[in-house]
């Protein structure tokens, strides 16, 4: 099998050997598009390994960097849909339980995203013919970096995640965010793509270790800066501090009463649902109860991402449900006999005619909300800012109405972003609750440290998957949040992973999945500031100015160097 001489002209996959002979190389091109697929799933938590297999991340993308080189920029366009398409299918399989059209919109979206991704690299390998592996490296740290921003932003697949439980690698997090970890892991996957460039698979493993041997003669120097990266990473991982029992200490009795909140919404009566609603109000008591009396007992008790549903504060004060009234009454005067503050997810729903002058729906708005409670009071709120794009926020129904209707008649709950980084005044330090969704970015952890955040608390609800891989995926992104901010992180679920993690990364105490649990977890209050706290993601940033300047200059000297030749 040949390889396009010329890649502005090869806008194709070559052909050679007739019918036959395009029918192989594609039917080959194809294998390699499931084989990378098949290894970007496996490299996070999936069906198989419940928490992935990170050394394959290492490795995951060398079919991608080759398939590159051996296909025309409109193929690429083609290759990279279909990788975009198959690799999330795979990865995020879970999707479609969380909403009917969440698997076919993050599809859709990585199918474009990888299809412009891969014309870009292969732009980079007709500019920079000699050394495009190094340039392609930087446009795919690039990509992970930017495709975190705006309505349409998702953190799931960025492949420093996959590292998670690589605990000395991490910790390098606390300085680059783990746009640092991507850069070390990616980089083998490009610098083999290339090498394998002129491999043919009747070459076997023998041809391959050749033009491995081959390429490191002539392009050592890249590979030794990416271990002279490496090794003092992992050595300022393994010297990182481990051991924080100088510093005081939070005690947190984390609730897991494993329902799902959105269950009963779906009951056929309202009668039957507040029955549910009541049921799993028994449930967190109890759990809340036996952790109450526990010794030595907690400082605070947290509660899941809406983990009681009637909204507290909306049926206090204008009931007009009796039903949901009586039940937050209960609630209420079950926290009015605690002695110690409780968190709470619950929908903060209140009338704001500027915000929304329907009469019909009583001029409500709906914040997803975290709410401190002492004595039965509200203390403080905090309301989500980081909404789920499609499923909780969509700001474009005037632009795309009929995209806002299928969502609307799919039953979307929409909701209201917040406005302020609320951080708590806690029984002896500070803490902040990004809620769910919003614990996978790292901007928002690091904005609540900067506002004084002493402890990061999340409350998530991923029951509705009901699946482990999802959840520990979850968990995966999470656990950077403890590192780069170097703080003590606890996670209340509604049926998993609820959990310690302190702040070096490490999963310290772990309730079991998809089961009713209590765990009451001692915490170190640390306060110390990062690099990372302080500068942000300045790394990605890094990347992405890179990746642009580049293909820029690329693009204007290729255009000038075949203007020369023509003339």
């Amino acid at each position: 099998m040949g390889t396009a001489k010329n890649p502005v002209r090869g806008l194709k996959d070559t052909r050679v050997g007739g019918n036959n002979g395009a029918l192989r190389q594609f039917c080959l091109h194809l294998g390699m598009v499931a084989l990378a697929s098949l290894l970007f799933a496996a490299s996070f938590p999936n069906l198989l390994v419940e928490n992935g297999l990170p050394l394959l991340a290492w490795i995951a993308y060398v079919p991608i960097f080759a398939l590159i080189r051996r296909v025309g920029l409109r193929a690429a366009l083609g290759w990279g849909a279909l990788y975009g398409y198959a690799a999330y299918g795979l990865f995020n399989y879970w999707l479609s339980v969380f909403h009917p059209l969440a698997g076919v919109i993050v599809g859709g979206i990585y199918l474009v995203y990888l299809a412009v991704l891969f014309f870009t690299l292969k732009l980079a390998d007709i500019f920079f013919p000699r050394r495009s592996y190094l340039i392609q490296w930087i446009i795919w740290l690039a990509y992970e970096y930017l495709r975190t921003k705006g309505f349409l932003g998702y953190a799931y697949g960025i492949t420093g995640y996959s590292q998670w439980r690589v605990i000395p690698l991490i910790q390098i997090a606390s300085v680059f965010g783990v746009w640092g970890v991507s850069a070390l892991v990616v980089f083998p996957s490009a610098w083999l793509g290339a090498a394998l460039r002129d491999w043919r698979v009747p070459d076997g493993l023998a041809g391959m270790g050749r033009a491995v041997k081959g390429f490191f003669r002539t392009e050592k120097i890249a590979v030794l800066v990416w271990a002279a990266a490496l090794v003092p990473a992992l050595i300022f991982g393994f010297i990182s501090p481990t051991d924080f029992s100088a510093f005081p200490e939070a005690r947190i009795a984390l609730i897991q009463h494993n329902t799902d909140p959105w269950k009963p919404s779906r009951a056929p009566t309202a009668g039957q649902a507040i029955e549910e609603y009541r049921n799993d109000l028994r449930i967190l008591k109890r759990l809340s109860d036996e952790a109450l009396k526990s010794d030595p007992g907690p400082d605070m008790v947290v509660w899941s991402e809406t983990a009681f549903v009637p909204r507290i504060y909306w049926h206090e004060t204008y009931r007009d449900d009796p039903a949901s009234w009586a039940l937050v009454r209960e609630l209420l005067d079950y926290l009015s006999a605690q002695d110690v503050p409780f968190v709470i997810g619950n929908d903060d729903a209140r009338k704001d005619p500027a915000l929304n002058p329907n009469p019909y729906d009583d001029y409500r708005v709906d914040y997803n909300a975290v709410m401190l409670f002492e004595k039965g009071k509200i203390a403080q709120i905090y309301r989500k800012l980081h909404l789920v794009p499609f499923t909780e926020h969509f700001p474009y129904q005037q632009q795309l109405p009929l995209i806002y209707r299928a969502l609307e008649q799919a039953d979307t709950h929409f909701w209201e972003k917040g406005r302020e980084a609320t951080v708590f005044s806690g029984p002896g330090f500070t803490f902040a609750t990004p809620i769910c969704f919003e614990d996978t970015f790292g901007y928002l952890s690091r904005n609540f440290i900067r506002n004084g955040a002493e402890v990061i608390v999340n409350l998530s609800n991923d029951a509705w998957s009901k699946s482990l891989p999802a959840q520990n995926q979850h968990l995966s992104m999470a656990v950077f949040r403890a590192v780069e901010n170097r703080r003590s992180m606890v996670r209340s679920t509604a049926s998993g992973q609820t959990c310690a993690v302190d702040p070096s990364g490490r999963v310290i105490a772990l309730a079991p999945p998809f089961s009713e649990a209590w765990i009451t977890v001692a915490i170190p209050v640390v306060k110390e500031d990062t690099i990372y706290t302080r500068y942000g993601d300045f790394t990605g940033a890094g990347f992405t100015a890179a990746a642009v300047f580049l293909l820029l200059f690329g693009g204007a000297s290729y255009i000038i160097s075949k203007t020369r030749k023509k003339s």
